[in-house]
């Protein structure tokens, strides 16, 4: 597919991509009409849900894009494939993170390879990630776009190092970004998520569960919102979280 056809639909890049959160913002904004790119190491299931979204939503509806997201050489060729193949970016979801986990090791054990992945995935990354969404944004002609990082508790409150260390890393880089860019009509926004994701595979939703299904459809309405009343950062929580008892 070319970015001939379809013009109208926005062009929507997930970077970082497994089989919770980001599966269903794929899935989400496949539904409202977007053509998806997918961008993650793991190639296998890349192309697992870039063949679903197309059987369901038609030829051409998403694209996987195998990147190294630590990797700057990668990201300059997956965004490159991804104006090739669908068009210039409209909405990007920095999801991606190096795989710590937010609580890891301690100051005195963890690894310091493990630290600099963490960052050079999730600081690093999104930084390049950013600046090519950004551009394809800023062309002439072009209505803006939006720019979404998904963030952690661990971005505005410490826990493992690695991983938090990156998160807050992130947050600042979205709250620059918006600074930015927001006078030139691109909507930043950071997601702070606390709680534990639900699998949907396995049944219905705890209350103390995340559900990745409503977390998207947010995704969503931070992508449609009107341009006077934009959300710089957003707090997602179930309703029975720990932080209200």
């Amino acid at each position: 597919m070319n970015s001939s056809s379809n013009s109208n639909a926005r062009v929507a890049v997930i970077a970082g991509v497994g089989s919770g959160l980001s599966a269903s913002l794929a899935r989400r904004f496949v539904q409202e009409g977007c053509k998806v790119a997918l961008l993650a190491r793991s190639t296998g299931y890349l192309e697992e849900l870039a063949h679903e979204l197309n059987d369901k939503q038609g030829a051409g509806s998403a694209l996987a894009v195998p990147c190294d997201l630590a990797n700057a050489e990668q990201i300059a060729g997956a965004f490159k494939l991804v104006r090739k193949k669908l068009g210039p970016t409209d909405l990007l979801v920095n999801h991606a993170s190096g795989g710590g986990g937010p609580r890891g090791g301690s100051l005195l054990e963890l690894d310091p390879d493990d630290f600099e992945r963490e960052w050079r995935v999730g600081v690093f990354g999104a930084l390049l990630c950013a600046r090519e969404a950004a551009a394809d944004m800023l062309t002439s002609g072009r209505n803006g776009g939006t720019i979404l990082f998904t963030g952690a508790t661990s971005s505005v409150r410490g826990g493992g190092i690695s991983f938090s260390s990156a998160k807050f890393g992130s947050r600042g880089l979205a709250q620059s970004s918006a600074r930015e860019l927001w006078p030139r009509g691109i909507h930043v926004a950071h997601v702070v998520l606390d709680g534990v994701f639900a699998d949907l595979s396995r049944g219905p939703v705890a209350n103390d569960e995340l559900d990745p299904d409503a977390i998207a459809t947010v995704y969503w309405q931070l992508v449609c919102q009107e341009r006077s009343a934009w959300t710089l950062e957003l707090d997602l929580r179930p309703y029975r979280e720990k932080f209200f008892e």
